[in-house]
């Protein structure tokens, strides 16, 4: 399983909205300024209009970004009140074609508050979400917008409109809907004023989580306590604050570095500053948690709806709470079997070594890394120098990718970036035709939120002739200056993944901005870069990129081997922990309007309970509550099942694959036409079942996970 993505990407991420693009029109009141300073109020000169981060500061985002709102907010009222009768031109693409200004200035500013914040643009963060919020209703709650969209939709039959189009029009509609335009006047006002709530209060929430995941960062003024750690591990944790080693936390509950750590007590010390890093601290985010999800729950009830997770999944695959629930009964009880003979299996190994403690979630790792040498003689330190990041990324990564797809590559040193860590690359077709330029930002630091993911600086449109200009962000630690990067297999699988989203991003070939690429359901958005993921592994690729970072030898056969051997290995805790978040996310989000949620704590444990996910012990949710940032600012309410129900696709379809060949051109052709290049243009169900030949099944899940 996949160290997951957050996404205000994926509402950030890989949500699409119109994207930075290019409008020949001068007529366009965004376009005209009494300014000529700030860089956003034209299109950028650069290779594919990418930001110039050598011309942006930081104030210019605010007046960038109100001058947007103003200029959308009167594309808008002059679609509404336009006099002649709708048109899927004077309505349907006035409205795709609007807020140019806000779109490119919105896209780097959603980039830079998640990768390389800082005060400023928190604060100007807080102030423009409600009005973020407040813009977004006055599309979807204008009675006259929606009347002119209605009036088109009643016809649609009619208009002569191709595929495309016809279901742009479609999406606008259900959009429409969905966000409350058939209420009353009163009703609107109401859920106008939550949704500037809970605008505010996600806000708060990620501002919060950040100073809570700085403030929980161990420090140590002596070397005894972090026995176990490499020298080039030291290093990389000298304290950039003063002396000794300051450990940072993940954004995960789990921390890699207790897999090396010998002392009990830090690694304790470690887990317990993660556990708690928002619960008790002076950064605690119980009482916002609990807001947003009543808040939630009120909007669900004043849009007709019993939960919050039935309204926000109309337009998935799932469509139902009651299919993801039926999904997680078909896995918790196998997966949490599994977890307990691995806990009884690492428990023997702590009596074996002389210890009579009973395993904790702090020991987990640590000790499981030991049943794993003892059972496959694999150890993590044996594999990392095969992995050099740079080399995976452009040997390994952009390998496969050629392989599949045909692309090629330029690294690229005159574009501007944001820091000094980002790789810039220029991506070729085939037939050396442009593609579009990838950003890759891997190491983490205080100003990034945790995790790793996908997005756009600028996204394909046939409409305004852009390509698009892609970005992915990861968390992998930094090592010290003059050191190799050298990465866990996991940080390997990250990268593969990532990648995935960025191929679908770049491979979409749609007309309108808000259909393209990534711009599909949750539930099927992970779905290729989940398939991205098995070409880590394929010898073929493996072969090229793991290679010694001192020799340049080829990854032995016999490791090779011994990391396929393991590779269900801990599949009980990794499902587990992660169908507890998932769990998690669903009983937020299920609860009705007038339930309680005073504690949220009580909430937390008493939803474990009920999922029967907390019979072991030692497996505690991948993300608790009070730092689940996927579903309390980042858009995965409701949704973080979405990782498990995209796991059952790419298994199913990476059969396919196999069955078919492999890592071929022709495979990889087949999948760009028919998956990764159809955007959200086609029904997902349909567009699976086109390119797979059937409906997914759950079997080749199962098996990948050792669960079969």
């Amino acid at each position: 399983m996949k160290k997951i993505t957050s996404l205000l990407l994926l509402a950030l991420t890989v949500t699409a909205c119109n994207n930075s693009t290019k409008n020949p029109e001068k007529n366009d009141a965004e376009m005209k300024t009494d300014s000529i300073e700030n860089p956003f109020f034209t299109v950028s000169s650069l290779p594919y209009q990418a930001p110039d981060f050598s011309k942006i500061k930081d104030g210019d985002y605010r007046p960038a970004l109100q001058k947007g709102i103003e200029a959308k907010k009167q594309a808008i009222e002059a679609i509404a009140t336009n006099p002649d009768a709708p048109t899927f031109e004077n309505t349907v693409v006035a409205l795709e074609k609007s807020g140019e200004l806000l779109n490119r200035t919105r896209q780097v500013f959603g980039a830079m508050t998640s990768a390389n914040t800082n005060d400023t643009l928190q604060a100007i963060q807080e102030d423009m979400a409600p009005k973020f919020a407040a813009l977004n209703d006055a599309i979807y709650l204008n009675e006259a917008l929606y009347q002119r969209f209605k009036t088109l939709s009643d016809k649609k039959e009619t208009l002569d409109l191709d595929a495309e189009s016809k279901k742009l029009l479609e999406n606008y509609m259900e959009d429409f809907n969905i966000a409350g335009a058939n209420l009353s006047s009163e009703d609107k006002e109401t859920l106008k004023n939550i949704n500037t709530q809970l605008a505010s209060l996600t806000t708060k929430f990620t501002k919060t989580l950040l100073a809570a995941n700085n403030a929980g960062a161990s420090v140590f003024n002596d070397k005894a306590p972090l026995a176990g750690l490499s020298n080039s591990d030291l290093e990389g944790y000298k304290n950039p604050d003063g002396d000794g080693w300051k450990i940072p936390l993940q954004n995960t509950t789990q921390q890699p570095v207790l897999q090396s750590l010998q002392n009990r007590d830090t690694r304790e010390k470690i887990f317990t500053a993660s556990y708690y890093r928002a619960d008790g601290s002076e950064h605690d985010t119980k009482n916002i948690i609990t807001e947003i999800a009543e808040l939630r729950a009120q909007k669900a009830n004043l849009l007709g709806f019993d939960s919050y997770s039935g309204w926000k999944l109309q337009k998935t695959m799932a469509k139902t709470p009651e299919k993801v629930f039926e999904l997680f009964n078909k896995l918790v009880p196998a997966a949490t079997a599994k977890a307990q003979r691995e806990a009884d299996e690492i428990q023997k190994m702590i009596h074996s070594k002389g210890n009579d403690f009973t395993l904790e979630p702090w020991d987990w790792n640590h000790y499981a890394e030991m049943v794993r040498k003892a059972k496959y003689d694999l150890d993590e330190n044996q594999i990392k120098p095969y992995f050099e990041l740079k080399t995976v990324l452009e040997k390994g990564v952009f390998y496969a990718a050629e392989k599949l797809y045909g692309i090629t590559y330029k690294e690229r040193h005159d574009i501007p970036t944001y820091h000094d860590d980002v790789l810039v690359y220029e991506l070729f077709e085939e037939n050396g035709d442009a593609l579009g330029l990838f950003y890759a930002d891997f190491f983490s630091r205080p100003s990034k939120r945790g995790g790793a993911w996908m997005s756009n600086f600028v996204t394909q449109s046939k409409l305004y002739d852009t390509k698009p200009v892609i970005y992915n962000v990861c968390n992998f630690p930094k090592p010290a200056k003059g050191e190799p990067a050298l990465l866990s297999y996991d940080n390997v699988e990250t990268m593969f993944h990532e990648f995935g989203h960025a191929l679908h991003g770049f491979f979409a070939d749609q007309q309108y901005p808000s259909l393209s690429g990534t711009a599909v359901a949750r539930d099927f958005v992970e779905f290729p870069s989940q398939v991205n993921e098995n070409w880590a592994l394929y010898p073929e690729v493996l072969k090229n990129y793991a290679l010694h970072y001192k020799t340049g030898e080829p990854i032995p056969q016999a490791l090779i081997d011994k990391i396929k051997k393991s590779g269900t290995f801990n599949q009980g805790y990794s499902l587990t922990e992660t169908l507890a978040a998932a769990a998690l996310d669903m009983m937020w989000h299920t609860v009705s309007e007038d339930e309680a949620l005073n504690d949220a704590n009580a909430f937390e444990k008493k939803a474990l309970n009920k999922m029967k996910l907390d019979v072991v012990h030692a497996v505690p949710p991948r993300y608790r509550s009070t730092y689940f940032s996927h579903i309390f600012s980042g858009g995965y309410a409701a949704g973080y099942y979405s990782y498990i129900w995209t796991e059952m696709l790419h298994h199913d379809a990476y059969r396919w694959f196999e069955n078919h060949g492999g890592l071929t051109r022709e495979n990889g052709q087949r999948f760009r036409d028919m998956v990764l290049s159809r955007g959200n243009t086609l029904e997902l169900e349909q567009m699976y079942r086109d390119w797979r030949g059937s409906d997914p099944k759950i079997e080749p899940m199962l098996k990948a996970r050792g669960l079969d």
